[in-house]
């Protein structure tokens, strides 16, 4: 069986962290689902999912780290094409990646102890984001 859900927000841009994982296992709640895995995709260019610890220190080592390996304020071609200034963006989502996969038993997301699912807003600008939840697993 497939289950879908929607989750809509807004961001600040930025690298913005944000913890999607109790609305992943609220639509799992309630998707009436018990075992199977939901696919978390990021609709558009400039975002992305993962998965890591949420914490303030982390979060800002992962907004660290991106600055360095491409950097915000270096000039980029696709900046040239559109005039937009989030070349930055674009490439800091494609190497992260938009989707991520987490199994489900029990009506449970199978997470670590202190992993959760994040998204990442790599734009320079606050943003309407949508995150696609799609759930293939076993009914209850």
């Amino acid at each position: 069986m497939i289950k879908k859900k929607s989750l809509k927000f807004s961001t600040k841009g930025n690298c913005d962290i944000i913890n999607i994982s109790d609305d992943i296992a609220d639509a799992l709640s309630s998707s009436g689902l018990r075992d199977g895995t939901v696919t978390v995709f990021c609709v558009g260019s400039t975002g992305g999912i993962m998965t890591c610890e949420y914490e303030p220190g982390l979060a800002a080592d992962i907004k660290d780290f991106f600055q360095k390996i491409i950097p915000q304020n270096k000039s980029y071609k696709h900046d040239e094409t559109w005039g937009d200034a989030n070349g930055h963006s674009h490439l800091r989502a494609s190497l992260l990646g938009s989707s991520v996969s987490v199994p489900f038993i029990d009506k449970k997301l199978v997470l670590g102890t202190w992993q959760q699912v994040v998204f990442i807003d790599f734009d320079n600008r606050p943003r309407s984001r949508e995150v696609i939840l799609q759930f293939i697993g076993e009914p209850r």
